[in-house]
């Protein structure tokens, strides 16, 4: 498929078939995933980062002028305001009802929910946000913490969000706060999680960030690295290529690419999820969403011939016997039977096409 037969794809198959199927209109919620054979959920729960992601695929369904998008987004903003508890944090899960099933706070969830509010310009939501994660979520020993109560190991990917997260708030309302916070994550990204030696991004971490090692290597994820060069460049392009982060990202960001781009991806374009920092794999399963940060990160490089083979590969996993729906999980035989699509996934399938397909990078 080629970047126009994408958005197609998005604009006129996927947002419609979702809007019908995936948003539970009269709960005021949205589907966690759908069956193929029936279209409906076999979960019996509701999670944060689900809402929240929905709200910026709506949110961008009605800015390109999907019928009903906005409603959706309006629905979703109106869950994510009901879902927050009086310390000001969220809860992960949810019944079908809308009650939390747990106590806890997860900052890769809370990550999502600024994300959307950003993406909705709904800047009051987002101001009252940050403020809840500046008291809770700062960790005595650098970055984020990972949730509350603190859990080990740390990872990266919660910082990764959170600044996809304030990235867009700035863009969104212009506070020079979200960019002083990009900043900071940034250089901590430089300083903690890249590890130079290998030019390649650590995912688990001990408590003081220092890459948890076995045998002498640690576990990569190379969709990772592709979700990090697209953000490091739209970081670039916010603070002006100005600084010391600036300068180092963009040669981080080559050595990741290429770090994914030897050891994770094959001649037909397939994936590993997820290696050893010494290249060799650690997973013979990976999901849809490693493909769409692939394409992401191709778009930064500017590759016009491997971003034609990077969407063909996402073509044929969206090559579904029921249009709007995605093959989730590939292993070493192929696309997994009877998987369901996640509602979480349509995030990444939307980012990256409206990125390849705006030439927004």
């Amino acid at each position: 498929m080629s970047p126009a037969e994408l958005r197609r794809w998005l604009l006129e198959t996927a947002l419609p078939f979702w809007l019908e199927h995936g948003v539970a209109w009269q709960q005021g919620s949205f589907i966690e995933e759908l069956h193929q054979a029936d279209l409906r959920a076999r979960a019996a729960f509701r999670r944060l980062r689900v809402a929240a992601r929905q709200v910026y695929v709506f949110a961008e369904g009605a800015r390109l002028g999907v019928a009903r998008s906005a409603e959706a987004r309006d629905l979703g903003l109106a869950w994510l305001r009901a879902a927050r508890q009086p310390d000001g944090g969220y809860p992960s899960r949810f019944d079908l009802a809308n009650r939390p099933l747990d106590e806890g706070r997860d900052l890769y969830d809370h990550a999502f929910v600024l994300f959307a509010f950003a993406k909705a310009g709904a800047r009051a939501d987002a101001m009252a946000l940050l403020t809840y994660l500046q008291a809770h979520f700062r960790h005595p020993l650098g970055g984020w913490r990972e949730s509350l109560p603190d859990a080990l190991p740390r990872r990266q990917n919660p910082h990764m969000h959170l600044l996809e997260a304030v990235l867009a708030a700035h863009e969104a309302f212009g506070d020079k706060v979200w960019l002083e916070i990009a900043d900071e994550l940034v250089t901590l990204f430089l300083d903690r999680l890249y590890q130079p030696l290998e030019g390649a991004l650590a995912e688990y971490f001990t408590d003081d960030l220092k890459p948890l090692r076995e045998e002498g290597c640690y576990r990569l994820e190379p969709g990772h690295h592709h979700e990090w060069v697209w953000l490091l460049a739209w970081h670039r392009r916010r603070s002006g290529a100005a600084g010391r982060p600036a300068r180092e990202t963009t040669v981080a960001a080559a050595a990741l690419l290429a770090f994914a781009e030897r050891h994770g991806v094959d001649a037909d374009g397939e994936i590993a999820a997820e290696l050893w920092s010494d290249g060799r794999p650690a997973s013979a399963v990976t999901r849809i969403w490693p493909y769409t940060e692939r394409l992401k990160a191709l778009a930064v490089a500017g590759d016009a011939g491997r971003i034609q083979a990077g969407c063909a590969a996402l073509g044929r996993c969206l090559a579904h016997p029921v249009a709007g729906l995605w093959h989730e999980r590939r292993g070493a035989a192929g696309f997994e039977p009877n998987v369901a699509a996640p509602a979480s996934s349509l995030y990444h399938i939307a980012c990256a096409i409206l990125e390849i397909s705006e030439e927004r990078l």
